[in-house]
Order: C-alpha cells, then structure tokens, then sequence
C-alpha cells in the first residue's frame, strides 16, 4: 500500500491504556498495513510489589479490559501478556512477524532501560522499534533556556512552555480513521509463544489471554467500593465532570473537605485520558477568562517540569538535586515514621491525610505538602523514606512526580521550598479544614470536639475534656514531637549542613 513503511507491525501499549488520540499508536496505523497491539503485565514491575491488594494493578486490569473491548470494535485485538517485557515484546515480535514495534516514550531510569534492551533485542532480529512522546506536552530538549541548558526554577520553564505551545502541539491524533490497519484476532498464539507457560489460557484464565488478578497473585481490593472510575469511559467521565467546575479551582484546590481536585492524576499517570486533550481545553477555558483553568494549566505544566528535570538529573531518584542537602543527617527514628505511616502523630490533619492514602490510595495535593513537611521538618526523617512510602500506596504514582514533590518540601529539590519555610501543621489544619470536616471523615476520634479543638486536641481545655468524654493521651495520641522545639532543631541541622550558603531563618506557613 502506498505510502507505508511497514507491512506488518505492533504496538506495545504501556502508560497510555487508551485507543483514541494515542500519538504512537497513530504512528503505527499510519504507517503500517497492519498493526498488532499488545500489553504486558510486567513481572519486573510487579513482582517488586509486595502488596498484592494494590489498587493501581487492579486499575491496569480494569483498564486493559476496556480496552480490549475497544480495539475489538474498532476491528482489532489486544494480545495480552503476563511476563516479561524485555523479554516478551521481542518474542512476540519475532512470532508475529512484525517489520517495526512501536511505542510512547517513557522517562524513568527503569524504563529507558528496559526499552533500550528491548531496541537492542528486536535490532538483532532485524526489527525496528519506534517510539514517540504522548505521556506529555514537552519533553527533553524541546523547552530549555536561552542559553540551551535545561530549566531549574518552574515560574522561567512555566513562561518557555506558554510562550512555545500552541494548537499544533494539543491537536488529537485520530484513532479511529485508520483503524481499517488494526490487526483483527490472529489463531496465532503469539502470547503462548512469546512467554512459554505464562501466556494465553491456564487456570483463571478470562477473556482469551487476559488472565485473572488472582493468577497474577494479586487480588481485588476496595477499588470498587470507593467508586473511582477506571479506564477511558472513567476517565472521560472525571473530566466531564471537572470542566463544570473548572472555573472555581484556584478557590477550592486547597480544601480537601470540598470537591476542587479534578481526581484525573491515576487517569493521567496510566494513559486513560490525553494529557493533550485536557491541555487544550484548559488553555482553550483560560484564553476565555476563566482563572481556575489558568492554575490548574499550571498544575499540568508542573507535570511536565518534573519530566523535563528527571530526564535531565536521572540522579534525583536517589540524591538530591542541590547536592549539599545531601549532608543533612537525618534523625530516621523508625517509631515516629511508623506513627507518620499509619496516621498516629497527634496531629489530625496529618493524620487524616496518612489514612486517606492508607484507605483510598489518594490524597489531596495540599496534604501531600502537609504530611511531607511534617515527616522531613517536624521528625527530620530523610525525605526518601516518605517518597518510598507514597511510592508503594499512591494510585497515581508516578516517579517524577513523586520525587519533585517530595524534594520540594524537604527543600532538596529544584526550585523547592526554603529549608526555613517550615509548615505549622496545627494552622495549616485551621486555614484548610477549618471546620474539620476532613479531619472527622478520617480521624473519628476527634470528631466529638468542637471546631476549635480538634485541630490541636491536646490543648483541649479540661471543661471540654469532661464535657465530651474526651482525654489526650487515652482516645487520641499526644503529639509525637512539639512543632516549636522540633522546627528550632531542624533550623539547626539545616544551618550546620549547609554551612555558609544557609540563608537566616524565616517564618513558617
């Protein structure tokens, strides 16, 4: 057919579970006869796993099952695959027969990796592999400053991207035009002989070769009962929803007892939404007038930021981006981080953060700044121990993400917080939550004391202690360190650590 490179290629679906405006995917349909389409379950990923009730696998499985019943109205077929991936895409490759393997780019250490094994593997074959940028607007080098080098502060990168986007770099990529290239189901059992023993069929087996979360080792968790849409119907659903209220997002954003967030973040971090598709609709409501579509286009650009400064600082992932914050000797008391994991500090709203993440796998922005200044300001426990801890039970875990937010309130991080600006978590809980209807949701406890009390319980005068049957200590933890003594110790280490580059004390927030 004229025009196509390729008579028969795959497409390696991975971060970008979705079969509308999917930029690789597209590349492969337009430039192929034919296209095979898979997914694999990577054991390299979740065996790492050690909860096996994790939601986000559940999210994948979910998803993937859409999908599948996507690509099959579109004429096509997902093969499906529980293995390895530097392994199986190259085995499945060789089985189909394919001339070129085509994928999206992903940024992490782990995965370039991977996919430079893979490129290497499917080159000894004679195979092509070919990868484009969907997960974000900009990447790499396509944003830097005058003088070529990357961005360091967000406000300069934030002005480049608006000053260098525009429609051509939001426009969707028709899916469904070239659809007449999908690959319909092949009697080939591709999976079979890609991973010999773990592909197609066996035991708990559904839907051909998608197999079951359960003979993956994984089992159903609460995903359904919190009611959070998965795949792209979810997705599509969320976003609906967001843009009736996307006008009033710069009021309601930092308030988690009130419904501001768009809850896309899991959508945005497996590919069931197009970061392109909410970018242009934001832009487009921003040009309109609308200020909350301006700050939340800032929170996507923020996205793209800790892409941009993961590609080029590959270190961030274990040391911090301003080295000298690498001499901070961290307390690491191992009692008070397990009171911070399982929302025992004494401090409501920190505690309610911890178990909405312990309970749903989410928590609100605000209070990812919250818990992460209390766990490496209040406890001076090294910011990597609360990065790993999100890590394992954040829904939309994503590593730049995670790293740049976790480096930005340790204050180790590029264009983070000063070390001196320390949160007050007892205010912080009074200007959010200030009637407490957060902090009761997730910290019972509490909830019988007045708005007043409940957001430093400790201090709760002994009229109101009897009056509500209420006693610090014996129905709710005495606060695990003291803001005040534990703020002057961490401006210590800090000064010490940082010698004379240590700027003078300031407030706190």
């Amino acid at each position: 057919m004229w025009g196509m490179k390729y008579p028969v290629a795959l497409f390696w679906f991975r971060r970008d579970l979705r079969a509308f405006d999917n930029a690789a995917l597209h590349a492969a349909l337009t430039n192929s006869e034919r296209v095979h389409c898979v997914f694999v379950f990577d054991r390299e990923i979740l065996d790492a796993l050690q909860n096996k009730a994790d939601r986000r696998v559940e999210f994948i499985w979910e998803s993937v099952v859409e999908l599948r019943a996507a690509l099959a109205a579109m004429g096509g077929a997902l093969h499906v695959i529980y293995g390895r991936a530097r392994e199986a895409i190259p085995a499945l490759a060789a089985a189909l027969d394919v001339d070129a393997v085509f994928s999206n780019h992903d940024y992490e250490p782990q995965a370039v990796a991977r996919d430079a094994h893979v490129a290497a593997q499917l080159k000894q074959k004679g195979i092509t592999f070919e990868t484009r940028k969907d997960h974000v607007i900009f990447e790499k080098d396509e944003v830097l400053t005058g003088t070529g080098k990357f961005f360091s502060v967000f406000t300069p990168y934030k002005n480049a991207w608006l000053k260098r986007v525009e429609a051509f770099y939001v426009k969707p990529y028709p899916i469904e035009a070239h659809a007449a290239h999908l690959s319909a189901p092949s009697p080939l059992a591709g999976e079979a002989k890609a991973c010999p023993g773990e592909g197609r069929g066996g035991e708990g087996a559904v839907d051909g070769a998608l197999r079951s979360l359960e003979t993956m080792g994984f089992q159903r968790t609460n995903l359904r009962e919190l009611k959070f849409p998965t795949g792209m119907a979810g997705g599509e659903k969320l976003f609906s929803e967001f843009l009736e209220r996307i006008d009033r997002y710069a009021d309601t954003r930092n308030f988690p007892a009130v419904k501001g967030p768009s809850y896309l973040s899991t959508h945005l971090r497996f590919g069931t939404v197009s970061i392109r598709g909410l970018a242009a609709a934001a832009w487009q409501r921003w040009q309109e007038g609308s200020r909350g579509a301006e700050v939340w286009l800032s929170e996507l650009i923020w996205r793209d930021f800790y892409v941009h400064i993961l590609h080029h600082n590959p270190r961030v992932v274990d040391s911090a981006f301003k080295p000298e914050y690498d001499a901070i000797r961290w307390s690491n008391d191992p009692e008070r981080f397990t009171a911070w994991c399982e929302g025992r500090t004494g401090y409501p709203l920190v505690d309610a953060a911890m178990r909405q993440l312990n309970q749903t796998g989410y928590m609100h922005n605000r209070l990812r700044m919250v818990a992460a200044s209390f766990l490496t300001k209040d406890l001076l426990i090294d910011w990597r121990w609360g990065e790993k801890y999100f890590a394992e039970r954040l829904n939309d875990f994503d590593l730049s993400a995670n790293n740049g937010g976790w480096q930005w309130a340790a204050s180790t991080g590029c264009d983070a917080q000063p070390y001196f600006r320390i949160f007050n978590p007892t205010t912080q809980s009074q200007n959010f939550d200030e009637q407490g209807a957060f902090i009761r949701k997730y910290v019972p406890e509490v909830a019988k004391l007045s708005n007043k009390d409940i957001h430093a319980p400790w201090l709760t005068p002994p009229v109101e202690q009897r009056a509500r049957d209420f006693v610090p200590g014996r129905d709710y933890p005495l606060p695990v360190v003291d803001h005040a003594e534990a703020r002057l110790a961490t401006l210590a280490e800090f000064k010490r650590a940082l010698g004379s580059k240590s700027p003078p004390p300031a407030g706190e927030g």
